[in-house]
């Protein structure tokens, strides 16, 4: 990706809070506030729930959307009194996740999307969640995740110090390297692009040290000439497996934000050219700060 690319700054004017008013879920309202607050952005609060049950006692059914209605007004009023001047618009819907989610997308025209997830240990979709897994592969735009340790610090308080972006030169990470960019120069925040190696062989470069030369040397690529106006860009290659790589880094550079890549539906699992989702995964189960994807 040529270097001019990473010139245009990040604009959010619509941002897409989706939340199932569980702990995970509130957990990330903060930052989907902050952002909007950072950005001037419209921010969107979506709540998508079961279909009412009218064969069930009318009582019941009643009850839970007097609950949902509880919840809903709650919601309102702390974002406004934590965030002075926002004030979220509240959408619902019944059905599936990201039917409902994509419905409002297009409607809202949402540029970005925030949610919350336990991230539990295990295999597979089940670290993230099969519904932030469905997101992550399909949304259209950016997707902030706020895992279960992230601390709410630095962007809930309208500052990102600093930025940690990952890379393996794929075309789904590298999708993602003009919002790092940008993000760090609307934050002046500290940027660090990371490369890791997992799997070095013999026929890659002559010597460790010519390869990460080299990795180093598109890593520089990514980053305009005028980054060093406003920032001094960070270049790190490691060797090793990319997740504990990747939170190494991070808790040493003291990253508020990590920034990564992410393959769409089509994507093939295990593929070398993309950092595969159980990556994913695991930064954000395991990351102290919030991870931002872009689908490639």
């Amino acid at each position: 990706m040529p270097a001019t690319q990473t010139k245009q700054r990040v604009s959010f004017r619509n941002i897409l809070f989706a939340t199932n008013f569980s702990s995970a879920a509130n957990s990330a309202m903060p930052y989907a506030a902050a952002l909007a607050k950072t950005f001037g952005a419209k921010l969107y609060a979506l709540h998508v729930h079961e279909p009412a049950n009218y064969a069930l006692p009318p009582e019941m059914w009643q009850t839970l959307q007097m609950t949902r209605d509880m919840e809903t007004r709650c919601l309102r009023d702390v974002v406004k009194r934590d965030f002075p001047g926002i004030t979220p618009e509240i959408l619902q819907d019944e059905g599936g996740v990201w039917p409902a989610l994509a419905a409002a997308i297009e409607t809202h025209h949402i540029d970005l999307i925030v949610i919350g997830t336990r991230g539990r240990t295990g295999i597979g979709k089940a670290l993230l969640g099969s519904q932030a897994e469905e997101i992550l592969r399909h949304a259209p735009c950016p997707v902030l995740t706020v895992g279960p340790r992230a601390l709410a610090q630095d962007i809930v308080h309208g500052k990102i110090a600093a930025i940690l972006y990952a890379t393996d030169f794929g075309p789904a990470s590298l999708t993602a390297a003009p919002l790092a960019i940008s993000l760090a120069q609307e934050h002046q925040s500290k940027l660090t692009l990371l490369h890791v190696v997992e799997n070095r062989t013999s026929h890659h470069m002559a010597s460790a040290a010519e390869f990460g030369e080299s990795s180093e040397g598109q890593l520089r690529a990514l980053v305009p000439d005028q980054a060093n106006l406003w920032c001094a860009p960070h270049f790190i290659v490691e060797q090793g497996p990319a997740v504990d790589k990747i939170l190494e880094v991070s808790q040493r550079t003291n990253a508020g934000l990590i920034v990564m890549g992410v393959h769409g539906p089509e994507g093939i699992p295990g593929a070398a050219t993309h950092l595969p989702m159980a990556t994913v995964h695991k930064v954000v189960a395991y990351a102290d700060c919030p991870v931002l994807t872009v689908r490639g």
